[in-house]
């Protein structure tokens, strides 16, 4: 009797360790958690700088970079995103859950609408975020208990001596010629999520 209290004092002290390690929960503006396969609009916190996420061209190429939707006439509509937890097990995102993003549309470029990321602009150092590459695994922070959220990347690394300090980042809008991109290296920029 004494061994099956034992273990199940093990089991519930397992179970507190494990709820503590994960973060809060993200919520959309509605005020319910992220959920895995749910579409979702990815806006700025900010409302009068530019709208939501899409796709975007950069130098006359396809549209595989993500981007900020301009504000004003003729502009063109934010498309909606997926997340995806790397755990299998896992259905709501968390502040420290670990997923990938994909755009719930199709490119006329691209197969492929996951995020990963680009090539780095050689003039401003910040690093494009794009679609159609190697998925990249992301995460979401806040500093306040409810948003705005911040997007952002690590790499992983199992052994430090041999990659060395990762170069991590968060998810800011680089502007060029009236294109607002998404990158990484700059100002944290704050989003919201919004059920689609």
């Amino acid at each position: 009797m004494l061994r099956l209290i034992r273990s199940l004092s093990f089991i519930c002290q397992l179970m507190a360790i494990s709820s503590m390690a994960q973060g809060p929960p993200v919520l959309d503006t509605d005020g319910n958690p992220l959920t895995r396969g749910v579409e979702y609009y990815v806006d700025p916190a900010i409302t009068d700088v530019a709208g939501g996420l899409t796709l975007v061209a950069r130098n006359g190429s396809c549209p595989s970079y993500v981007g900020q939707v301009p504000i004003g006439p003729g502009s063109v509509e934010d498309l909606p995103v997926i997340f995806t937890p790397s755990n299998p097990g896992d259905t709501i995102i968390t502040e420290t859950t670990e997923f990938t993003v994909a755009f719930s549309a199709s490119s006329t470029c691209v197969q492929n609408t996951t995020w990963g990321i680009g090539e780095e602009d050689p003039e401003t150092r910040k690093r494009f975020i794009v679609i159609g590459g190697e998925p990249t695994v992301f995460d979401i922070d806040s500093d306040q208990a409810v948003g705005p959220y911040t997007i952002g990347w690590c790499p992983a690394c199992l052994n430090p001596p041999l990659c060395g300090r990762p170069r991590c980042g968060l998810a800011g809008i680089l502007e060029q010629n009236g294109t607002r991109f998404l990158t990484l290296d700059g100002p944290a920029f704050p989003f919201r999520f919004r059920r689609a």
